[in-house]
């Protein structure tokens, strides 16, 4: 079997192409293209490396690193087995090699665990424990890039504002929310509401225009202050800034730079959880009991806007968490004949519709009633 040329593959280590050569095993193991020797192996400088198992890839510890053979006839492996006594010196390299691949694969398994099942379950218990004036503060930073995100000036309208802090104070009342309320309407085509961390709510223009009672918004704001009670927005924002740094650590940018950013987008861009959806829709389901009003006209008023299909998907209160005909389905289950007065005069919704627009809609007895509503000192549960 000395002079017996084998097939096999051989890359000379200065490029990449494949070339096929004979095997010749004498004195020491030659490498042969077209009849001509364009290389030896000494035997003892032979090692295995890394390749399939159906072949046996060979290197030598005398020629260039990336130098490679290989051999894919048994006999021949077998034969070339036989004669290189130190074919495996080294080899343990590889089973390092696979060790840190494996170690490395189960860091990141390890981060993205914590990621999106460790820090959710810490968020639900840190949230209860900020302070009010800390998440304040992280409500006025995640407020610039509200603003920026969606582009809209807050609504100036007078008489329309008077009218919205009017029915925000009568559902504050009704969920006993005891924490100062900020709320304002933007002027945003987009149909969205959606609460901030330390009491910041707002209510869009293209949501407020689609709307076609005032108990349809009220559910719709009753929705948003459940989040406010149950400070969903800063759990949110702690489980976000917690998986945005795991992923910074995993992709190297530890700094933080764009991680604000990031959570704050991520505020308005995703939905509550299951769960967090569920119990502000029961919050508003209750204070809109309270006020003596049926919870029905929300989940109509969801209903219709998801139906039209016009709706951007990632909207906090239209996402489905549940689905809406399912929301739709609770509110109506829960309706009530309104017993209560209601909660805006028709020139009070006129001036609300309108707050984003120049002009009064209000006759002067509808501005005087509004007037009193909202002066201070005439507050009571």
């Amino acid at each position: 079997m000395t002079d017996t040329a084998h097939d096999a593959i051989y890359l000379d280590g200065r490029s990449n192409r494949k070339r096929s050569v004979a095997l010749r095993l004498r004195l020491d193991l030659e490498i042969v293209e077209h009849e001509r020797v364009v290389e030896r192996w000494p035997y003892d400088q032979v090692r295995r490396a890394d390749g399939p198992p159906e072949k046996l890839r060979l290197r030598c510890a005398s020629v260039l690193p990336l130098a490679r053979l290989e051999v894919s006839d048994a006999a021949t492996q077998e034969a070339i087995v036989a004669r290189c006594k130190s074919l495996y010196v080294g080899h343990a390299a590889s089973t390092q090699t696979w060790r840190i691949v494996f170690w490395s694969l189960a860091a990141v398994c390890s981060i993205l665990g914590l990621a999106f099942f460790g820090i959710p379950f810490a968020a639900d218990r840190l949230a209860p424990m900020v302070p009010t004036a800390l998440e304040r503060r992280i409500g006025e930073a995640v407020d610039r890039q509200a603003r920026a995100i969606f582009g809209g000036k807050t609504c100036d309208g007078a008489e329309g504002q008077a009218a919205f802090a009017s029915l925000i104070d009568k559902l504050r009342r009704a969920g006993e929310i005891d924490i100062p309320l900020d709320a304002s309407v933007l002027s945003s085509d987009m149909t969205n509401a959606f609460a901030l961390p330390g009491g910041k709510i707002y209510l869009l223009d293209g949501l407020l225009q689609k709307a076609r009672n005032p108990d349809e918004i009220a559910g719709v704001l009753a929705h948003e202050l459940g989040h406010v009670q149950h400070r969903d927005s800063l759990r949110k924002i702690i489980q976000t800034g917690g998986t945005s740094f795991l992923i910074g650590l995993l992709f190297g940018d530890v700094t933080g730079g764009g991680a604000m950013v990031f959570i704050g987008r991520s505020l308005f861009d995703a939905s509550y959880s299951r769960d967090a959806e569920r119990d502000a829709d029961a919050f508003a389901i209750d204070a809109m009991h309270k006020l003596g009003r049926s919870p029905k006209p929300m989940g109509d008023f969801l209903f219709r806007v998801t139906d039209e299909g016009k709706y951007e998907k990632t909207l906090s209160i239209l996402a489905s968490h549940p689905l809406t005909e399912e929301r739709r389905d609770l509110m109506a289950k829960q309706a009530r004949a309104n017993t209560g007065p209601e909660l805006l005069s028709p020139g009070e919704w006129r001036a609300l519709k309108n707050i984003c627009r120049a002009g009064s809609t209000m006759t002067p007895k509808d501005a005087s009633q509004v007037s009193e509503k909202v002066t201070p000192g005439k507050e009571g549960k």
